[in-house]
């Protein structure tokens, strides 16, 4: 994926309580107000607020942005079995899924000769000591894996956005998913 593309349309899905809706605006103010881009967020839960289907939606761009929902995503994270079925299993072709390796059950038949990229979000959380800080994981490893968004845009981001007192225990988990991307990005890029 290039990086720094004009425009940008990025996916997070999972279940209510993995902290998704923060993700997608810790990703936009980042774009936003850390790098003056323009972005905007929209977000959509299942009938349950913890454990129902939850999805943000991010759209970035270098100018305006028509409209506020993803139509065509570049990136689709997945963080769940459910979110893979209704967001990543019906994806177009050249779009780049990130799934989380240890809940998502993936269709080999399905994924053959997509881009694909299994992550252990939530053992790299748990590693860092709360599995609660996965969506920080999942955003250090988005940010390194596509260059989306620059890395201390997002830092900053974070400590603007998470409750105080939590966010050096948010920045350990964004460093360690990019640190893990680190490994990885030859496979995307």
């Amino acid at each position: 994926m290039e990086a720094k593309k004009k425009h940008i349309e990025v996916r997070l899905s999972g279940f209510g309580g993995q902290g998704l809706v923060l993700a997608g605006i810790v990703l936009g103010r980042a774009a936003a107000v850390h790098e003056g881009r323009n972005a905007v967020m929209a977000q959509s839960y299942g009938p349950e607020s913890r454990g129902g289907a939850s999805c943000a939606e991010v759209i970035i761009d270098d100018g305006d942005i028509d409209y506020p929902h993803v139509l065509a995503p570049d990136v689709v994270l997945v963080l769940s079995q459910e979110a893979y079925v209704k967001y990543g299993k019906n994806r177009d072709p050249g779009v780049l899924m990130i799934a989380e390796r240890d809940m998502v059950e993936l269709d080999p038949a399905g994924e053959a000769g997509r881009k694909v990229l299994r992550v252990p979000f939530t053992a790299l959380a748990e590693k860092v000591g709360r599995r609660i800080v996965l969506n920080m994981v999942a955003l250090g490893f988005l940010c390194r894996a596509t260059g989306v968004v620059g890395r201390e845009a997002l830092r900053d981001a974070i400590r603007a956005s998470v409750p105080r007192g939590t966010d050096e225990l948010n920045l350990r988990a964004f460093d360690a998913g990019h640190e893990y991307a680190e490994e990885m990005v030859g496979t995307v890029r």
